[in-house]
């Protein structure tokens, strides 16, 4: 029977006003599985012409975007460290005086969420591709010669360092605390416009077109490396063992890979998916050490140092480049493209898992801590590759030139002592890396579209089996079909960059609020124990 209260809401008429909420809450899914629905579409029906469309559109995105972005990922990560510098760095995110997640469980999972198979892949494959061909913002260097080896791993250093980690989850994820846990906002991408409109697009229907925006574009982003690993692991073993790379094999890799996914997203964020990121932590930290040990020790860690000074040196010079629009499309305007168009949905998550910690403690782990590991474990992968090439010219390149990209991981493995263990073991942390980041990008999707913290376990499942389904659709669509997703994420940048934009302002914003309601509540807390 329906309490009074109930009976009239449910009597009152339905207006204009009411309608444009119930559309607002529908609509969401609506928008992102018609998109979705209607790509595939596309990609079936004429996928060269579809393909030769998303790559146009993403030329226009990021030719009349990317000094925009540039300047974007800048002002992000001086504001965020800003902020954390400050008093109000101290301030705890929620209402928790101590952190719900112990910070080694919440540490994994950022890195293993934030870094993703990507991170394993690009370790390996962007520093010795800036070797061979130095990049932009080194014009004079030569390729393939000493000098080029500092160059090569200062620029994958920028793609993959302080700007990057720094979108991913700083100011963004400052404004989600304060909206979510100050004024019972749910965790969406149009939380983030809160401390502007107020809860005005909570049941708008352009509060919904926002959350659509942010998660076809980590849907994108997260699809296109799961039908990529199909395609690399395919490859992987058919070297490794001769069984044939072809469509049959992508596709039993994918349903293990979607089923392993699937699995971690209906046991949970505190189960599966901490499980999952413990032990990429452990395994990544074990790799790195028997490269280390296997590999070119000491030149890794003197390049590492050299690399990483000029990085620090040149960083303002090398993140506003603009000598080279060509080049920049394609590498700096693309990587900011892609981050910008996850942030939101990444900060959700990391919003999620990092209630009790302070403001400073979110800057530095995120912005500052995390960059640095992560241009460590290229200066180890990427290094190890660059200096077998020096001692042998095209052991790296010849396969590079090749295969693509996803051969200079394999090659470089094949010549250390023990690459039997190594090359499988790598084979699995890329697969577990990026499962961590489907399942965790699934549960994130699933808490948007259905507004809850803890979303049904049957759309967590939902979620995670899609984007499989998505990605097996596209791999037997052809190449060209990952790679126009791929392509499209940077596409959703455009509308996403403006929210991220606002953040600039909101951020401070937010974090002077969080602030004075932490004082105000630490304050009465005392008078009532004081009165006790």
């Amino acid at each position: 029977m329906l309490t009074d209260a109930c009976q009239i809401g449910k009597d009152l008429p339905v207006t204009e006003t009411t309608s444009k909420r119930r559309i607002g809450v529908q609509l969401v899914p609506i928008l992102t599985i018609g998109f979705i629905s209607l790509f595939l579409l596309a990609a079936i029906i004429d996928l060269p012409r579809f393909t030769v469309l998303i790559q146009s559109l993403f030329s226009k995105a990021a030719g009349q975007f990317g000094y925009f972005w540039q300047w974007l990922m800048v002002a992000n990560f001086a504001v965020a460290l800003f902020i954390a510098a400050t008093r109000y760095g101290k301030t705890r995110m929620g209402t928790k005086n101590r952190p719900t997640i112990g910070t080694f469980r919440w540490l994994a999972m950022i890195m293993c969420t934030l870094l993703a198979g990507g991170g394993v892949f690009w370790s390996a494959a962007e520093p010795i591709y800036h070797f061979i061909t130095p990049s932009a913002s080194y014009p004079d260097i030569a390729g393939s010669s000493a000098s080029a080896i500092v160059p090569a791993l200062s620029q994958s250093f920028l793609h993959w360092g302080f700007l990057a980690w720094s979108v991913l989850g700083t100011l963004a994820t400052i404004v989600l605390m304060y909206a979510h846990h100050n004024h019972g906002i749910k965790l969406r991408p149009r939380a983030l416009l809160f401390p502007i409109v107020g809860d005005r697009l909570e049941k708008h229907w352009f509060g919904a077109v926002i959350d659509a925006c942010s998660i076809i574009a980590v849907a994108a982003g997260t699809i296109g490396p799961i039908g990529f690993l199909a395609s690399q692991m395919g490859y992987s073993l058919e070297v490794l063992t001769g069984l044939k790379n072809d469509m049959s094999s992508q596709l039993m890799i994918l349903a293990v890979v979607v089923a392993v996914c699937a699995a971690s997203a209906a046991s949970g964020m505190d189960k599966g998916l901490q499980w999952l990121s413990r032990l990429n932590v452990i395994g990544a930290f074990a790799l790195l050490l028997a490269i280390l040990i296997l590999g070119p020790t000491q030149f890794i860690f003197e390049q590492f140092g050299l690399a990483f000074a000029t990085y620090l040196k040149d960083m303002p010079t090398m993140s506003v480049m603009d000598s080279n629009p060509g080049w920049n499309l394609w590498w700096t305007w693309f990587f900011w493209g892609w981050f910008i168009g996850f942030a939101p949905m990444m900060a959700i998550f990391i919003a999620r898992i990092s209630e009790g910690r302070s403001i400073r403690e979110l800057v530095l782990a995120v912005a500052v801590g995390a960059p640095i590991v992560t241009n460590f474990w290229f200066s180890v992968l990427g290094g190890t590759g660059i200096f077998l090439e020096l001692q042998t010219p095209g052991v790296i390149s010849g396969p590079l030139v090749d295969a693509g990209l996803p051969a200079v991981l394999l090659a470089s493995l094949q010549q250390l002592p023990f690459s039997e263990i190594l090359l499988p073991a790598f084979l699995v942390l890329t697969t577990t890396f990026v499962v961590t980041t489907g399942d965790s990008m699934a549960y994130s999707i699933a808490m948007v579209v259905s507004g809850d913290n803890e979303p049904d376990r049957k759309q967590r499942l939902f979620w995670a089996v899609i984007m499989g389904c998505v990605a097996a659709v596209l791999l037997m669509a052809g190449e060209g079909g990952l790679n126009a997703l791929q392509s499209f994420i940077v596409i959703t940048a455009v509308p996403v960059s403006l929210i991220i934009a606002i953040t600039l302002i909101t951020g401070p914003i937010a974090a002077v609020k969080m602030s004075k309601a932490q004082d105000a509540r630490l304050s009465a807390e005392s008078e009532l124990a004081a009165q006790a």
